[in-house]
């Protein structure tokens, strides 16, 4: 296990939909336990493959209090959305130094291939479920500032730019 470096912004691999995974093999759960040290490393509640440049639909969360709960996902992807909302603040280390409140629905139902190879269906409910909607979208070369309208977004990147100069 490893702590993996993190692509940085505006790398094109950020905005590119991850490839999905074929089945869950020794390779693939040795990429999820890097990705568990780097998120644990961070610290942070959730990783996806794109973030570190491996660009597989892998994903992994840990929104517990003590840790080391994980979930492994391969090829995630949400079945249902409460209609209720939650605001939480977000934010990426592809982008250090600043974050932004997004709103998310307060929970999900997602499938995915878990550390068995399994299908398994899982409902998350308030950080969980807005940590899962983070690691979807960046599978989908997303990032959480994209839910900004227009000049929040182009502030924010600024102010990352600006940050990034002064290192």
């Amino acid at each position: 296990m490893s702590v993996r470096p993190f692509v940085p912004w505006p790398d094109p691999r950020l905005k590119t939909v991850a490839a999905p995974v074929d089945g869950v093999t020794d390779e693939i759960r040795a990429i999820w336990a890097d990705m568990v040290e780097t998120m644990d490393a961070m610290p942070g509640y959730g990783l996806a493959g794109p973030q570190i440049g491996v660009m597989l639909r892998l994903a992994v969360v840990d929104c517990s209090d003590a840790r080391g709960q994980a979930v492994l996902m391969a090829n995630p992807e949400i079945l249902h959305a409460s209609v209720q909302f939650r605001e939480h603040e977000e934010a990426s280390p592809n982008l250090p130094g600043v974050s932004a409140v997004i709103s998310r629905p307060r929970a999900v139902t997602a499938r995915f291939l878990n550390a068995d190879g399994e299908v398994e269906e899982r409902d998350f409910v308030g950080l969980w479920a807005t940590s899962v909607q983070h690691q979807v979208d960046h599978l989908n070369g997303r990032m959480y500032f994209d839910h900004l309208k227009p000049l929040k977004r182009k502030m924010l990147i600024a102010k990352a730019d600006k940050l990034r100069r002064q290192r």
